[in-house]
This record gives structure tokens, C-alpha cells and sequence, in this order.
């Protein structure tokens, strides 16, 4: 469906229910307003339809694979149709598992702890620290860094070159994000996972920022896992998912040991204990699993799929074509990026203003105008400092982040909105840093705690 006519279609254009769409905040200048939150990135408010579905379910809450009783055994079928709806929405393949785990970052450290010994990981600098840090863990396992790229085709090229030339030829993993979360920018997953296909190699795709845009199919990509959160896409609690091969997940100790990921445990002779391990997914869930977290995903994916992801994809970039417009028409803003004005990308978009420091900049937004951004390095330390690196901020206004000695203090703003942000919440903030940026602030401000906070 194209831009036009979903413009033309209201009924289509209209943003999905979310809480908090009348939540009104007190400003500094006086009065209130409702609070536009363009912080999706982050964590993103949650449907309306998830919040219902929970609350459906909250009194029938029970023992996840530990009951004989009717509610225990509502809740187990509960929790294992969510694990087959996520699938589906996945796109997961006949052998895949879908493991559940408490965020991105926590199924790319089970990732990390299940690679074979030895395994050589190739990651650009260009990710967020949930999929730049967690190999290190492994001492057996050797991370390389790649430089970042600014073409996808050059991402591509840069990955077969370092795949090309790695020695000794074993088990290797390509890490790579499906959508920035600093830029928004859409990378070249599959090309990527064609280029470590053909050098043996295995691909993870951090699937945060990309999984509540766009629709993401293992099988389409061809990529052997996908992480994200729950948190991103739409539902509360805090849950995660690993899905896709499950060779190394099953050949690997359990991520956790405890109740869950054990079939048999029994006494030894001389003391001990033998232990048999579930081959499943079960394998890596110990513990009493997070029912309700695994189930408001799971509802989640359900209401995005019917309400129709190509309706969804053209309502966003129509308000990022409008987003950017708007910025495009303050030449003291610059947006940045990776691949260049023409990307694709999500609505994800960060930037600075000459003049400002983000963090004061952000506080403004929020106290004089009543929207939520985010502001710093957005847990992707490298990026930033690539994109701003001929960008110096004084680090005694309000709010500048202490720089390590030899660096520069940097930080950015980032705006990003989903399938809850209204219009007149896009058309505010434009009219806010068009005011910003002529007049100033209209209030003082502070340092508290490291925050720029109103005075």
C-alpha cells in the first residue's frame, strides 16, 4: 500500500490504542498536556489489546509445568501457545526453538555462553552494547570488531573480508542488528547472511528495533536466530526471545541450572549427582518461567499481525518523511546517520542542535513542552562518537556527560515513535524545536545527578 493511500484511509492511518495516550503532564510554564511520548526506542508504551489480554488472564494465573490443577494446566497451555504463536510470527522453521528470556540483552548473553569452544564472533562497532559486549564473556571465544561502514554494500563488503581471511577456519558467528538503534537506519541482513552462509559461518540478528516496524521472518532473511524484547514491541514485563537453531542451545550446558532445565536428577554411589537435561527449549528456561511476560508478547504479535503490517510499515514512514521534513527546514539541526540521507530506515532518528547540548535541549522538550525523547549515547558508546566525532559539546552546560580523559563530551537527542504516536504528537515536537531554536528556553535549568533538570 503506498504512502498516498493510507493518507487517503483513515481508518487505516489511525495510530493502535496504547496506555498512556491521555496521560497529561504538568509543565513548567504552567497548565498541562497530554504526554506525547516519542521514546519508542526505549521501551514503547503498551497496546491497549495487550494490557486487556493480560488482565483476561491475571485471575487464572498458575504453575507453569508443576500442576495438576485446572489452573496450572491453563496456564502451561498458555504458555506454550504463546511460544508457538511467537513462531509463526517469527517465521520460524520446522527445527527451530523459541527459548524465552528476560530482554535482547539476556538472549544474546544465552547466545554467548552456548557457542562452541573456540568460535570466533564478528561484530561491528556499530551495535548496541546488548549485541557488541556479551562475547567477551567467553575467554575461549575471540571477538572481532569491525569498523563502521557507511554504505550497506560496504557493511557487506567489510564483514566477506573478515570472514575471508579468518584463521583457524571453525565455528564462527556474524552478530548483526536489523535496524539501528541510534540512526534507524534498515541494514543488509540478508546479504549479510548470504556473505557468512558462504564462509561457514552462522548469523544472530538483533531484531530490537526491527521486530515492532517491520515483519521478520527467519526463514525470508535467512538468518539462524533472531533476539529482541518484549519491551520494544509493544507488551510490559520483562521478557524476552532467543528463536532459531537448536543445535548449539542443545548441545550446550543450560544457561541456568535448576527445576525446568533438569528431566532426571538422581544420588551417585560416591555422592554426587547425575543429571539429565531437557533437549528442548526447556533446557535454557530454569526456574518458574514468566507466564504473563511470554503471553502479552506473545498477544502483541497477534495484534500487529491483524492489524496488518503493510498498513502499520506505511503510516510510520509517512510520519518519518514528515519528521524529517520538519527538521530538514532547521538548519541548525543535523541528523545523523550511517548510509546517508536516502537510507531506510524505522522511526528511530537522532540528532543535534548547533548551540545546544542535547541533554539541556531534551530537558527542555519535556519540561516546557510535554514530550518524552531520549538523550546521551543511547548504549551505543562507539557509534555516537563515530557520528559526532567532529561534533564538540562544552562539557559545563547543563546536563553535558563527563568525557573520559583525551575525549570529547558528546551526547545526542533521539526522537522515536511506533504504531501509538499521533499525529499532533509529531507536529508538536517540530513546532517545539522550531521555537527552541529561535527563542531558547523559555526556564532555567540545572545539573542534578547528572541530569539537566528544570531550576
Amino acid at each position: 500500500m503506498s504512502v498516498s493511500a493510507v493518507a487517503a484511509d483513515r481508518s487505516v492511518c489511525a495510530p493502535l490504542p496504547v496506555l498512556g495516550r491521555d496521560v497529561l503532564v504538568p509543565l513548567v510554564t504552567g497548565g498541562e498536556v497530554d504526554y506525547a511520548a516519542l521514546d519508542y526506542a526505549a521501551s514503547a508504551p503498551v497496546l491497549q489489546r495487550v494490557w486487556d489480554d493480560v488482565a483476561a488472564y491475571a485471575p487464572y494465573y498458575g504453575s507453569v509445568h508443576r500442576g495438576a490443577g485446572y489452573l496450572s494446566q491453563l496456564s502451561t497451555d498458555l504458555f506454550e501457545n504463546s511460544r508457538r504463536t511467537i513462531a509463526e510470527f517469527l517465521g520460524c522453521r520446522a527445527e527451530d526453538q523459541v527459548v524465552f528470556t528476560r530482554s535482547t540483552t539476556d538472549s544474546l548473553n544465552l547466545l554467548a555462553a552456548v557457542l562452541p569452544q573456540g568460535t570466533r564472533v564478528f561484530v561491528f562497532e556499530t551495535e548496541h552494547h546488548a549485541s557488541l559486549l556479551p562475547w567477551e564473556q567467553r575467554p575461549d571465544v575471540e571477538v572481532t570488531y569491525l569498523n563502521a561502514p557507511r554504505t550497506p554494500q560496504q557493511a557487506v563488503d567489510t564483514l566477506e573480508n573478515a570472514l575471508a581471511t579468518r584463521e583457524p577456519y571453525g565455528p564462527a558467528l556474524v552478530c548483526v542488528t536489523g535496524a539501528s538503534n541510534v540512526t534507524g537506519e534498515l541494514w543488509p541482513v540478508q546479504e549479510l547472511a548470504a556473505a557468512a552462509h558462504a564462509h561457514g559461518a552462522r548469523i544472530v540478528l538483533d531484531a530490537a528495533q526491527l521486530v515492532p516496524h517491520h515483519p521478520v521472518d527467519l526463514g525470508e532473511l535467512d538468518v539462524d536466530w533472531v533476539a529482541f524484547s518484549g519491551h520494544k514491541l509493544y507488551a510490559p514485563f520483562g521478557a524476552g526471545v532467543l528463536a532459531g537453531r537448536a543445535d548449539w542451545l542443545r548441545d550446550a550446558e543450560p544457561y541456568l541450572a535448576g527445576g525446568g532445565a533438569s528431566r532426571k536428577v538422581s544420588r551417585r554411589t560416591d555422592g554426587g549427582v547425575d543429571v539429565e537435561w531437557h533437549t528442548t527449549a526447556a533446557r535454557h528456561e530454569a526456574g518458574s518461567p514468566n507466564v504473563i511476560g511470554a503471553y502479552a508478547i506473545a498477544s502483541a504479535c497477534q495484534a500487529l499481525t491483524e492489524a496488518g503490517f503493510d498498513g502499520l510499515v506505511a503510516r510510520e514512514q509517512e510520519l518519518i518523511a514528515r519528521l524529517r521534513a520538519g527538521l530538514a527546514d532547521v538548519p541548525e539541526v543535523t541528523v545523523l546517520s550511517l548510509f546517508g540521507e536516502d537510507a531506510a530506515r524505522v522511526g528511530v532518528l537522532s540528532f543535534v542542535v548547533e548551540g545546544w547540548n542535547s541533554s539541556h535541549f531534551a530537558a527542555a522538550l519535556s519540561a516546557e513542552y510535554g514530550i518524552g525523547v531520549r538523550d546521551g549515547l543511547f548504549c551505543a558508546h562507539p557509534l555516537v562518537r563515530t557520528l559526532l566525532g567532529s561534533e564538540p559539546q562544552d562539557p559545563g552546560e547543563c546536563g553535558a556527560p563527563d568525557a573520559a580523559p583525551g575525549e570529547k563530551s558528546l551526547n545526542a537527542i533521539r526522537v522515536s515513535l511506533g504504531v501509538g504516536t499521533p499525529d499532533e504528537h509529531i507536529d508538536r515536537f517540530l513546532r517545539a524545536v522550531k521555537e527552541l531554536v529561535t527563542n531558547g528556553a523559555r526556564w532555567n535549568y540545572r545539573t542534578e545527578g547528572g541530569r539537566c533538570v528544570p531550576a
